[in-house]
């Protein structure tokens, strides 16, 4: 194989955040994390939440996470790009500021050329220096699958963490990019066909989404990315003892998304979503199981769901008294 002839998204068997390990399977994984006591520990594991905070002085918090995936798209620096986007928004998910990033690399060293690496990585520094992040060092691995991302660390005020357990009943529920990248990818992986729609969302940095955020005045938010909008909805309004309402209509969809839908380019990743959360959502007069798979969809580097209104983005619905999700 040459560099002009190889398909990416045929390297692995699933592509961006729909290769996540099911979330129900993941929270059965990591429970037995669960019982650290570290006074210094703001936001840990307990709420699934997008990134670790710890206090290391007044007024100053340490944000970690790390995000990686197997290629979602065919162009190496697109893939770059988008891959370190996603690994961004964790930070920015949080409302905060990214410090520092490193790389997280897997590759069939005997398989794919190098040269490709060098545009993955490229494309990686490209996204990091519009975030006016440096990238110093990183790790890589022989992996049978092509696997990108990057760990970032970042700062926040303690006080002001976007937050999943914050969410507070009877406020607006805001979405900051629109859904379907899910589908669109799914139909790239499927038949080469490329929607710039779907990169150009992907690649969108989530931080001027996240100083407006903070802005209006919101205390809860997380990123929507491989669990779908259904499930990281489900896990904020969990977290917070708080229920929610959607309204269908109103969830702003990429371009193309519809038609992908409407041709089955439906991820395993995104039916394992909606299998997870189903009997915690009530779907309303005129919901059909599509219009479910749809608010299902695994994300790759999705907007942010902000409690509030943010002015400039969508509100698609309200969080209510209660549990569970009602779609409307």
């Amino acid at each position: 194989m040459t560099a002009d002839t190889i398909r990416l998204t045929t390297m692995a068997h699933g592509g961006g955040c729909a290769c996540k390990i099911p979330p129900g399977e993941l929270e059965d994984a990591v429970s037995a994390l669960a019982g650290q006591q570290f006074d210094s520990v703001i936001v840990g594991l307990d709420d699934g939440d997008d990134a670790a905070a710890v206090r290391v002085q007044d007024g100053l918090a340490v944000l970690s996470t790390a995000d990686f995936f197997t290629p979602v798209v065919d162009d190496p620096f697109d893939w770059g790009r988008i891959a370190a986007a996603n690994a961004l928004s964790d930070i920015y998910a949080m409302g905060g500021t990214p410090v520092v990033a490193i790389n997280l690399v897997g590759w069939p060293r005997d398989v794919l050329p190098f040269d490709l690496l060098r545009e993955v990585l490229r494309g990686g520094l490209a996204i990091a220096n519009q975030a006016g992040v440096p990238v110093i060092g990183g790790h890589s691995v022989d992996d049978p699958e092509p696997k990108y991302g990057m760990a970032i660390t970042g700062t926040a005020h303690p006080d002001r963490l976007l937050r999943n357990d914050a969410a507070e009943a009877g406020l607006p529920l805001t979405l900051t990019k629109p859904i379907g990248v899910g589908l669109l990818n799914n139909r790239q992986k499927a038949t080469g066909e490329v929607s710039q729609a779907a990169v150009d969302t992907m690649t969108a940095l989530n931080r001027d989404a996240s100083v407006a955020a903070l802005e209006a005045g919101a205390k809860a938010a997380t990123d929507v990315t491989g669990f779908g909008l259904l499930g990281h909805l489900y896990k904020m309004v969990r977290a917070s003892g708080v229920g929610a309402v959607i309204d269908r209509a109103a969830v702003p969809l990429i371009d193309g998304a519809a038609e992908a839908l409407r041709d089955g380019y439906i991820s395993g990743g995104t039916r394992r979503n909606l299998d997870w959360v189903r009997d915690q959502v009530r779907a309303g007069s005129g919901i059909a199981e599509e219009d479910l798979l749809l608010l299902a969809d695994a994300q790759t580097s999705g907007g942010l769901l902000v409690v509030g209104e943010v002015p400039g983005y969508p509100v698609i619905g309200e969080t209510v008294v209660g549990s569970g999700i009602d779609v409307r």
